[in-house]
């Protein structure tokens, strides 16, 4: 009988003494990194800017759509950068659309290929400004809730000599 009470005794302490029995948390964390080449990049500031949804927010007193804007960080050692639209931006709803103006250091992209970034810029490396802006319809914006992508290609364009 003692050696009964003595187990019970034991265990009670045992389970009183281990907090850590009575609640586990465990968190997972996925992580990454881009380590672009030093000779040539052009990468978002904020690397979650391609990564998720962006907002253009809608002013009803103006009947206006905010602009996107973000910082990229470009470096071409080799030459300046181009860059052009893979396809046509616009924002879609169904039945309506919303043509979009795609700019990149002050240029504006097109299906062409454009020049965005001199040799002389993309050298040292140098941050610029992206710009996504609503292209305004001349009956105005209809309402509806509207999505589009905007696809970019940039490339190392070589020196001319």
């Amino acid at each position: 009988m003692i050696n009964a009470r003595a187990l019970v005794a034991f265990i009670t302490v045992g389970l009183l003494s281990a907090p850590g029995w009575a609640a586990v948390e465990r968190e997972t964390f996925e992580v990454y990194v881009n380590i672009p080449t030093p000779q040539f990049y052009v990468l978002p500031v904020d690397p979650q800017l391609v990564q998720r949804e962006q907002p253009l927010h809608y002013n009803p007193v103006a009947s206006e759509l905010s602009s996107l804007r973000a910082p990229f960080d470009v470096k071409n050692v080799g030459g300046a950068i181009g860059a052009r639209l893979d396809a046509e931006p616009y924002l879609y709803n169904g039945t309506d659309r919303i043509d979009l103006r795609v700019t990149f250091n002050g240029q504006e992209l097109s299906l062409d290929h454009t020049e965005v970034v001199s040799t002389l810029e993309a050298n040292p490396g140098q941050r610029v400004q992206l710009e996504i802006a609503a292209i305004k319809p001349e009956d105005d914006y209809r309402p509806g809730r509207y999505f589009g992508t905007v696809h970019m290609v940039f490339d190392a364009i070589a020196p001319r000599f």
